[in-house]
């Protein structure tokens, strides 16, 4: 082999070489990325994995925060349940605290209004009579405060339920005039009614009860001028407003009225005394009824009670049936069941004044040896509760088997509640509450002999 050739193999061989050289470092120089892409990604997973661990961590205190969260406020509303569960409690215990005390004071505060009625029928001088009169007025304020108390506290427990229908307002209207009119005339003030042809959607009874105790404060805190009640359309609505010329109520006053015993400051015009309870029934009975109810006023001008009640349909008027006129009660045959002696005292009292003739006794037994069976009343009084559990409708249904079963009855009692009235009802008798009202008691006797 030559020089020649010998160079040029070794020239080849050291291309060769390089071209190897040169391949080898960019397969390194490849490995090397892929290596360093590598750590990167490790680096990268690597911090994705700290901040999934640091998220996690803080989804778990947030989630114990809320879990925590959660039991505080199921506490509370366990706590809340609790107190609402406590005061409904309290509300009916009071309630019937209420109910009985109501029953307690009203049984000798009726047989003081009977007494006093038999002492005005005596033949009396004018002094005795005007003392019999403010006598009458106090009892009367005490009754008044009695059923107000006892009305408040049914409102409250939600004992009382509204029945709602079709109302004329002119016949509530006319209602609030006939019970309010005289006192008005009485004080030189003017008592206005202006209720349209328009019926609305309400309880009656709650209803006047409301208007009434208005009007009542209207009177009792003007002066000059009157009161107006009036009535006006308005859409699906009717707007009633009691409007009145007197005192005005200030400004931080307006909430407080409605509040039990707030007088806010204010003098009647005439010094009557003011119980501070008319304007919390007006509340409790608009809110019973869903009716909603505003004030405006302005101190020295007046004031302006606003009702809104739903709109009703006109119905066809109902056959007025004649009522018959009342007669005398001499000679009447009257059976008296009722175990409070003094109320028994007084209402001998009375019937003898009114010259009828009772027979009188506290319990069932001490009736039957008065009347036997030959002795037959004309009409019969019972009083409900009677001593050991005793119900005077027992003795009311022994009469009528023994003397014929259309003896009218007249059944007395404190107690309002509607399960007495009920069992009343169905025995088809006459229910007056306590205190009797003399006269109405009269006029009931006297019907019920015309009809019988």
């Amino acid at each position: 082999m030559s020089v020649e050739t010998e160079e040029v193999t070794a020239a080849e061989e050291r291309e060769a070489l390089l071209r190897r050289i040169a391949k080898l470092e960019r397969i390194n120089g490849a490995l090397m990325a892929q290596v360093e892409r590598s750590m990167d990604q490790r680096g990268t997973a690597y911090s994705l994995f700290q901040t999934a661990i640091t998220l996690e961590g803080q989804v778990r205190a947030r989630t114990e925060e809320l879990t925590a969260l959660m039991r505080s406020l199921e506490r509370s509303n366990q706590a809340l349940t609790a107190a609402k569960e406590e005061a409904e409690r309290a509300n009916r215990s009071k309630t019937r605290f209420l109910t009985a005390a109501s029953h307690d004071l009203l049984q000798p505060l009726n047989a003081a209004r009977l007494s006093l009625s038999a002492l005005g029928d005596m033949p009396v001088g004018a002094e005795a009579q005007a003392i019999v009169g403010q006598v009458e007025r106090g009892l009367q304020t005490i009754e008044d405060l009695i059923k107000t108390l006892l009305d408040i506290s049914k409102l409250d427990a939600g004992l009382i339920q509204p029945a709602p229908r079709s109302l004329n307002l002119a016949d509530v209207f006319e209602s609030v005039e006939a019970s309010f009119g005289p006192l008005a005339a009485r004080k030189g003030l003017r008592l206005g009614v202006r209720p349209g042809d328009l019926w609305v959607t309400s309880d009656l009874l709650l209803l006047q009860r409301i208007l009434q105790n208005l009007v009542s404060n209207g009177i009792r805190y003007t002066q000059a001028g009157g009161v107006l009640v009036a009535a006006r359309a308005r859409g699906a609505e009717v707007r009633i407003d009691v409007i009145d010329s007197g005192s005005g109520i200030p400004d931080a006053d307006r909430d407080l009225i409605f509040e039990e015993f707030h007088r806010g400051g204010r003098e009647s015009v005439d010094g009557e005394i003011a119980l501070g309870l008319g304007l919390s029934i007006v509340r409790r009975s608009a809110e019973a009824l869903g009716h909603r109810l505003t004030l405006a006023s302005r101190v020295g001008h007046g004031s302006r009670f606003t009702l809104m009640l739903p709109r009703a349909r006109a119905e066809a008027p109902r056959p007025v049936q004649p009522l018959a006129l009342p007669t005398s009660l001499t000679g009447a045959r009257i059976a008296v069941i009722e175990n409070d002696r003094a109320a028994l005292e007084a209402l001998a009292r009375l019937f003898q004044n009114w010259d009828a003739h009772a027979l009188a006794a506290r319990d069932h037994l001490s009736l039957m040896r008065l009347t036997g069976s030959t002795w037959s009343p004309d009409v019969i009084i019972a009083d409900y509760h009677l001593d050991g559990g005793a119900c005077g409708l027992d003795t009311v249904t022994w009469l009528r088997t023994v003397h014929g079963g259309d003896i009218p009855a007249v059944v007395t009692t404190a107690d309002h509640s509607p399960e007495v009235e009920a069992h009343v009802r169905a025995a088809g008798c006459e229910l007056v509450h306590k205190p009797i009202k003399p006269g109405q008691l009269r006029a009931l006797l006297a019907h019920l002999l015309t009809k019988a």
